[in-house]
């Protein structure tokens, strides 16, 4: 039977989880449509989903229509879960885009919409709500054509309508346009299935999820407007793993979609763990399989060491990143002293299912971060601590994250057998700017087969992870990083041949050596320190126009947009949440702030700094004393 992944997202609030039952009962899954409201809903299982009545994991539930398996994955709305929305998209075939027919396009909608059409993602969209007071299917409609795409086509428009949102891409229905010839309804009908799979253009239907209204034309047309996939279970192995959860007693349980092959009992993965059970979803439930194979999403028991990320066999084409990371951060502190490490071991498993909160250990402070999106986000991390670990926690004030960049060119090296360097190794380093965006690149300039491989990769991997603290303490990124000189003493034995560590190097060294030598040319380069800058919308009443714009000055914000009732422009991170606390007030409760995030910027003013949580390699006294356990006497 062909598979279908199928998203459903959604602004928060649009209805998408109300749509996702209707969905399951108008496929028999269900019998009794659940409300988000009383917290009866499939997919929102967690107490906490319950009780907030919003989305915060993903889930997963099947149904077949017209001989089709569908494999629906209902996504969070808040953009606090932004992250959880991310790993989904690797995953799906097409989605469900839900527009409230009351509050028309909103922030989160252009986000997700963008996206959808850059990974090229055939996408339906639902007009949702229109039972509701204020409801105006039209005006919404014309919003998603102005603010989301032209390339939209209500499916119970006239022909004439639909040819010409068509024939843009298909000659010869433009030159029966042109020409003025009629056009059989099943050709409309066929090209418009076709470009829709194409993800060319994208359907809209109009309904409501709560009376029923317009979903079984809904239900129709997702397997008549969306692809399907026959995978080939023979094909060499390849998935993704894109949720991670724990099960009752604790086991780790993975969510894998399979692209090519298929996975088995007592498979192994990567050498290290064997796949203990499978689980695929089937009509709206899980049942126990001897495989998961290709277009089918399945759950697998027994991979202790699986990530979130993980690629199953040959890994997949991925869409990398597609939303900006985490630019908050706090500090999370337990009401018991004693329960630190209780702590540090519940948000280990919570970075398990949600890899960007970025866990963070201050071993000098004997403290611990995550990184957030937003106050929410923090709302439900102290909830799940308390329900589901007994842990009560606090948090302190919530910070934004910078990252640094090198602003010059340095480069730095300690030589083997030459003071003061304590180890046995010889690394030189030289760090070049990059450009905005590209991360971390290591190169060499020394001959590959100057020293056994284990020393090059100990290097590299050192250098990554010490640059997740620059000289200011934030993570450095946009740069080169080129090894410019390599040397080792081979191993050395007695003549009893047994091993003399202290005449031999060994990939100990050169992770050690590595900060010293990385810092002193990061320092000597010089870093920027930059903002995450977010562009905003806002709306509000244009009478209040004279107390919102010193709001906005105050926030730093810069208007580049300036209609009446209407400014869009740029404002740092770090200021929107006070712009968010005060605009209420200021617009007599109608304004409406949208923002995302868009690009870093150097700080203006005082340049913040991160309390390191290692061994400070800017200290060499400090380092070695930590990291060789000498005393400081001789150190140099």
């Amino acid at each position: 039977m062909p598979t279908l992944n199928l998203g459903i997202l959604a602004h928060v609030d649009a209805g998408k989880t109300s749509l996702t039952e209707r969905l399951l009962h108008a496929a028999g899954v269900i019998d009794e449509i659940g409300s988000v409201d009383d917290g009866s809903t499939r997919t929102d299982s967690l107490a906490l989903e319950r009780q907030r009545g919003i989305t915060i994991k993903s889930a997963v539930v099947s149904f077949v229509v017209d001989g089709v398996d569908v494999n629906l994955i209902d996504t969070p709305g808040h953009p606090d879960f932004i992250a959880e929305v991310e790993r989904v998209l690797s995953v799906l075939d097409g989605a469900v885009l839900v527009v409230s027919a009351v509050e028309g396009v909103q922030a989160q909608t252009r986000v997700l919409m963008r996206t959808l059409q850059r990974l090229r993602i055939p996408t339906i969209v639902f007009i949702n709500k229109v039972d509701r007071r204020g409801a105006d299917p039209g005006r919404v409609l014309r919003e998603i054509a102005a603010r989301l795409t032209p390339a939209v086509v209500p499916v119970d428009a006239g022909t004439t309508r639909i040819v010409e949102v068509l024939a843009e891409h298909d000659d010869a229905l433009l030159a029966a346009y042109v020409g003025n010839h009629p056009v059989p309804d099943t050709r409309v009908r066929e090209a418009l299935a076709r470009q829709a799979r194409r993800a060319l253009v994208h359907p809209v239907y109009t309904g409501s999820a709560i009376t029923g209204d317009g979903v079984a034309e809904l239900v129709a047309g997702i397997p008549a407007h969306l692809p399907t996939v026959d995978g080939d279970a023979t094909g060499p192995v390849s998935g993704t793993v894109f949720k991670v959860e724990r099960g009752p007693a604790g086991e780790k349980i993975a969510y894998v979609r399979m692209f090519s092959g298929a996975v088995r009992v007592r498979d192994r993965f990567r050498g290290e763990d064997r796949v203990t059970a499978v689980g695929v979803f089937d009509n709206g439930t899980v049942v126990r399989r001897e495989a998961v194979t290709a277009g089918h999403i399945g759950k697998l028991w027994g991979l202790a060491s699986v990530r979130i990320g993980d690629a199953i066999g040959v890994p997949p084409a991925g869409t990398g990143r597609q939303f900006a990371p985490p630019t908050l951060e706090t500090v999370v502190v337990p009401a018991r002293p004693g329960e630190k490490g209780a702590l540090h071991a519940a948000l280990a498993q919570l970075a398990e299912q949600d890899p960007l909160i970025d866990l963070r250990q201050d071993d000098v402070r004997q403290e611990v971060s995550v990184s957030l999106y937003g106050e929410v986000q923090k709302e439900v991390v102290q909830a799940t601590l308390h329900d589901e670990y007994g842990l009560d926690v606090t948090f302190r004030e919530t910070t934004t994250i910078c990252v640094e960049r090198p602003a010059g060119t340095g480069a730095a090296v300690e030589f083997i057998g030459v003071p003061p360097n304590p180890f046995l190794a010889t690394v030189g380093l030289r760090v070049d700017p990059a450009p905005a965006g590209s991360g971390v690149a290591f190169r060499l300039e020394v001959e590959l087969g100057s020293m056994p491989p284990a020393f090059f990769k100990a290097v590299e991997e050192t250098v990554r992870e010490t640059l997740g603290q620059g000289v200011h303490g934030w993570a450095t990124t946009d740069c080169v990083v080129t090894m410019t000189h390599s040397g080792y003493w081979a191993r050395q034995s007695h003549a009893h041949g047994t091993f003399d560590k202290s005449m031999s190097s060994t990939a100990g060294d050169f992770r050690n050596l590595t900060p010293l030598v990385l810092m002193d040319a990061l320092r000597a380069a010089g870093t920027t320190v930059l903002e995450p800058v977010h562009r905003f919308r806002l709306e509000f009443p244009a009478d209040t126009l004279s107390s919102v714009l010193p709001a906005l000055v105050r926030a730093r914000g810069v208007p580049l947009r300036n209609l009446p009732g209407l400014i869009e422009g740029d404002v740092p991170a770090a200021n929107v949440h006070a712009l968010q606390q005060v605009l209420p007030a200021l617009t007599r409760g109608e304004g409406v702030l949208e923002y995302t995030f868009d690009r870093y910027e150097p700080v203006r003013g005082p340049v913040p700094e991160r309390p390191r949580s290692d061994h400070n390699p800017l200290d060499r006294k400090e380092y070695l004393l930590q990291v060789v356990r000498r005393t400081a006497v001789g150190l140099g």
